[in-house]
């Protein structure tokens, strides 16, 4: 290989890696404050009757590490079918910490190889006798575009589900 020809290929390589190191495969991290107990807040992420009143009409939690937390979005729909969500249970610490990693994605979910690569980590810290901090962390996000695609999806998302919470528990202190 001649000088010139090394020179082109290494200005390309050190573009290609500046181009990847300039993706976003930090944690992903969203929070908000909930106005209820951190008892109301872990109930309505890990029983069936606390998640569907609040996220999804179909739920089905089995709640155990290894166990599945399978959601289904869609009114008309059932579990099992082809937009039923499954995560896996990793790990807890009752009253404190959640974490999961998706197993099933819903049929055309853009994002099929990346989701393979990451987790969710949810922390419930007591704001108060009547408040709890909900931290939503993500984790796995890898440099390339269907991953960075994923997590902006995600950004989005992870806030819109703390919003529901929030209204979901707000309506049942009323």
């Amino acid at each position: 290989m001649t000088k010139k020809k090394r020179t082109v290929t290494t200005v390309a390589l050190m573009s290609l890696l500046a181009t990847a190191s300039a993706q976003d495969t930090s944690p992903l991290i969203t929070e908000g404050i909930v106005d209820a107990p951190v008892e109301a807040v872990w109930a309505a992420w890990t029983t069936n009757e606390g998640l569907r009143s609040w996220l999804a009409p179909h739920v089905s939690i089995d709640f155990r590490i290894g166990g599945l937390i399978r959601t289904n979005y869609n009114a008309a729909g059932v579990l099992g079918d082809a937009q039923t969500i499954e995560n896996t249970i990793l790990s807890f610490e009752p009253g404190r910490m959640l974490s999961i990693k998706v197993t099933k994605a819903p049929e055309n979910f853009p994002f099929p190889n990346a989701v393979r690569e990451m987790w969710t980590v949810m922390y419930f810290d007591p704001n108060g006798e009547s408040q709890t901090i909900v931290r939503v962390v993500g984790l796995g996000f890898g440099p390339d575009e269907e991953s960075q695609g994923m997590r902006a999806f995600f950004e989005r998302g992870n806030v819109v589900t703390i919003d529901q919470l929030k209204t979901g528990l707000a309506a049942v202190k009323r």
